[in-house]
């Protein structure tokens, strides 16, 4: 993290606290060996992952009411990962991936601060084929659908990481590709849902967006 401008922030659920090291804003960079550019990361796409966005907070206030139970749980494109951290104080039994390569160090960094046990994390790509991830009962993810041509990439890893009966949760802003993805969870049988959240008070400014989730049965 040499370099990077990163502050402290602490978000309540209720009771639960949850401590966070972020960047500081969406300036922060720092690839001095070209990791990232390697993988195709941009020095404007390069601080996505370090910020707390209204999807992800969304995302963890209707995860908090969820319930898990013995359910095995993936994050995609987990950023800073706050859900992760959520349910991993709550003993859910969560792994969190995502495709930058800082985003292990966060994760790891953030676990220590709230006292848990790390987080098992793997840092992968929707068009990889070679993660050791395998297959979960929920998988939950916010703000990944940032162009078309991830609709068929994340479709395809949500096939490849869900077992027979799997429930999908992602919270999307209103990037107009919702129906996009429905159509494309339904060829591998999943039904959908999408809904408003009903409270977001939490939020600096109204979310224009969804809850969507799709659901198979067998």
């Amino acid at each position: 993290m040499t370099n990077l401008r990163i502050c402290y922030q602490t978000i309540e659920f209720g009771k639960t606290d949850i401590h966070l090291c972020t960047l500081r804003n969406k300036q922060e960079f720092y690839d001095p060996r070209g990791i990232a550019k390697d993988l195709g990361i941009s020095s404007a796409a390069w601080p996505i992952f370090g910020i707390v966005w209204p999807s992800g907070l969304v995302l963890a206030h209707h995860m908090i009411n969820y319930d898990v139970g013995t359910k095995r749980v993936l994050e995609i494109g987990c950023g800073t990962a706050l859900s992760s951290l959520l349910l991993n104080k709550k003993n859910v039994d969560i792994t969190a991936t995502d495709y930058h390569p800082e985003t292990e160090s966060f994760l790891n960094r953030n676990t220590e601060l709230n006292g848990d046990d790390l987080i098992p994390f793997e840092r992968t790509g929707w068009a990889d084929n070679n993660d050791t991830l395998g297959r979960f009962d929920l998988i939950i993810g916010s703000d990944v659908l940032y162009e078309d041509e991830h609709i068929e990439l994340l479709a395809g890893f949500i096939q490849e990481h869900s077992n027979l009966k799997c429930e999908v949760i992602i919270v999307d802003p209103g990037r107009g590709r919702k129906n996009k993805l429905a159509k494309k969870l339904l060829e591998i049988g999943y039904t959908s849902l999408f809904f408003k959240p009903e409270n977001t008070d939490y939020l600096d400014t109204d979310f224009k967006g969804h809850i969507l989730t799709f659901s198979r049965t067998n």
